[in-house]
């Protein structure tokens, strides 16, 4: 079975739509048309209906769509284990959250080499959405991420947490900071429920970042308030670029590890997660607040 003839099937069961399918992928819409067509042909059952309303699956489209997946995702892993066959017994595409990159990429991957010298790693820093899309393809093998998506193929664990706090390069109270020159924070959705709860009145700020690095840029160039990382806010205070907001709540954010369910319990993947999982608790138990 050709894979395009499944990557064509799982985007038209996202798009609904022969022609948006053609567009994603760049073919044709008769191309998506034969493809479709090659698919049912090897099953002898029709995979989607088509009238004036758009493009629907059958019950034989639907039970077909976990198996595309799992196909997806294994042809996915053989490529990579194919292509980077040489002196390393395994390869491993790893994807990180950009904030957790920042601050602990460097630790992270070095820890890897020493505990997994037979692997060669490949490592990108994403969001938490396209993770959960590429791990769920089998483009990554697994993730150290914010948002679990919960797919079914997927499993997630709770490895740790990362504290953030409100400083401001010129208010010491919540109540002296400028809506006006306030930078909100939205690293996460959970963490943007908690900002909401923690400070409803400075939740519709005029510039907003998804990004520690972002964050303190900005800070740096415009002044005012915003949250960011422990690390982040311990060194700009030391600097003498910001001070604590003192009567504001430190905003805590969860880390997850996620992988797919099949290797949720393979062994270096467990050594992966491991080496995060111990990071994450020594960074926790140095934030004990900025002074």
């Amino acid at each position: 079975m050709q894979i395009d003839l499944i990557e064509t099937f799982l985007d038209l069961m996202e798009t609904r739509s022969f022609n948006r399918t053609a567009e994603r992928l760049n073919i044709t819409q008769s191309t998506v048309s034969h493809r479709v067509k090659a698919l049912e042909a090897q099953f002898n059952r029709k995979l989607f209906t088509r009238n004036k309303g758009g493009t629907a699956p059958t019950a034989s489209g639907l039970r077909f769509l976990d198996h595309a997946k799992a196909l997806q995702h294994q042809w996915h892993e053989a490529t990579r284990a194919v292509e980077s066959a040489g002196t390393y017994e395994r390869s491993m595409r790893l994807g990180i959250q950009h904030d957790v990159s920042e601050i602990f990429a460097g630790a992270w991957l070095s820890a890897i080499r020493t505990e997994l010298p037979g692997t060669s790693i490949y490592m990108e820093a994403d969001y938490s959405n396209q993770m959960n899309r590429d791990l769920a393809a089998g483009d990554l093998d697994l993730a150290i991420l914010y948002t679990p998506h919960y797919l079914p193929d997927l499993h997630y664990e709770r490895i740790g947490e990362l504290h953030y706090r409100l400083i401001s390069t010129t208010a010491r109270k919540v109540a002296d900071i400028d809506p006006l020159t306030y930078i909100q924070a939205v690293y996460s959705p959970a963490f943007d429920r908690a900002h909401r709860l923690a400070l409803p009145h400075l939740s519709s700020a005029p510039l907003a970042s998804g990004q520690n690095m972002a964050m303190s840029g900005l800070l740096k160039k415009l002044g005012g308030a915003a949250y960011v990382e422990q690390a982040t806010a311990t060194a700009l205070v030391a600097a003498g670029a910001a001070q604590t907001v003192e009567d504001a709540v430190p905003i805590v954010q969860t880390v997850y590890g996620a992988t797919s369910v099949r290797s949720r319990h393979a062994h270096q993947h467990r050594r992966i997660i491991g080496v995060m999982e111990a990071l994450l608790a020594s960074e926790t138990s140095a934030s004990t607040g900025v002074s």
